[in-house]
């Protein structure tokens, strides 16, 4: 017997070349693990109205594993039947939601500006549940962009649960980095209050960032970075000069978890 899809369609606006942001950093942080992988198969869950979120995370990851397929999930019958004329090798699109409707364990699950129309109280049975379909390596990345992906914030879990928040931005663009907030996931964007960890983080790297205003001479990249680094004697980051020059900041989920 077919299962009811588990969730609702969300509104479906998408764009080409939204999500770069995040594959970038899903191929560059999680590729060790696709290669380790007997199977390879990432989902896009909630792909939305057109599938090029699926069609380009194919194509950026097989960039850093050639075995990798991707399978695109959604929950609306008509969006799954518009996208399989872009279906081909490694590429499929199937009907379903939360329950993940695939026979194996994938290695990834993305889920990008998925859980915006949910109640924060949702959200944690929500990642249990895709945590739950996960292979035992496996990555799932939940998070919000802006239309045209300049900003974006996500969440990396595992099968344990959640690791890591990450903050992505399009340097050339940012007044201040809590600029930010309004892209938070569900789980953060209602705790951007004072006496929250997530808005003290965000208070430190604003401060950090006006500190830094002299190497705005040199570009936006260097203030970022130097922002950073003066962030991180304070707070638990898990990345490197190496991602921060790409626009981005990752912190441990512990130092961030909403009430912690």
């Amino acid at each position: 017997m077919h299962q009811r899809p588990i969730g609702t369609a969300t509104r479906g606006t998408t764009n080409p070349n939204r999500l770069r942001r995040m594959d970038r950093w899903i191929a560059a942080t999680h590729g060790p693990a696709l290669r380790r992988s007997d199977s390879p198969v990432a989902v896009d869950l909630g792909y939305g109205a057109a599938p090029w979120t699926a069609v380009e995370l194919l194509e950026r990851l097989r960039a850093a594993e050639p075995r990798t397929s991707v399978v695109g999930i959604e929950i609306d019958p008509a969006r799954v039947a518009a996208a399989q004329p872009y279906a081909r090798e490694g590429l499929t699109f199937a009907h379903g939601g939360f329950e993940v409707p695939l026979a194996g364990r994938p290695a990834l699950i993305r889920a990008a500006n998925v859980l915006r129309q949910y109640d924060e109280g949702e959200v944690t049975a929500v990642w249990r549940r895709l945590c739950a379909r996960l292979a035992p390596d496996g990555l799932l990345v939940e998070g919000t962009c802006d239309e045209i992906g300049r900003r974006h914030v996500w969440v990396a879990l595992g099968p344990e649960g959640p690791r890591t928040v990450t903050f992505a931005t399009r340097l050339g663009s940012l007044d201040r980095p809590s600029d930010l907030a309004e892209r938070l996931p569900k789980a953060l964007i209602h705790r951007n209050v004072p006496g929250e960890p997530v808005h003290a983080f965000l208070r430190d790297l604003d401060r950090a960032w006006a500190t830094a205003s002299p190497y705005a001479s040199l570009g936006a990249r260097q203030r970022w970075i130097a922002a950073v680094r003066a962030v991180s004697a304070d707070w638990p980051l898990t990345d490197g000069e190496r991602r921060w020059r790409q626009g981005e900041i990752t912190v441990r989920w512990d130092a961030l978890r909403p009430g912690g």
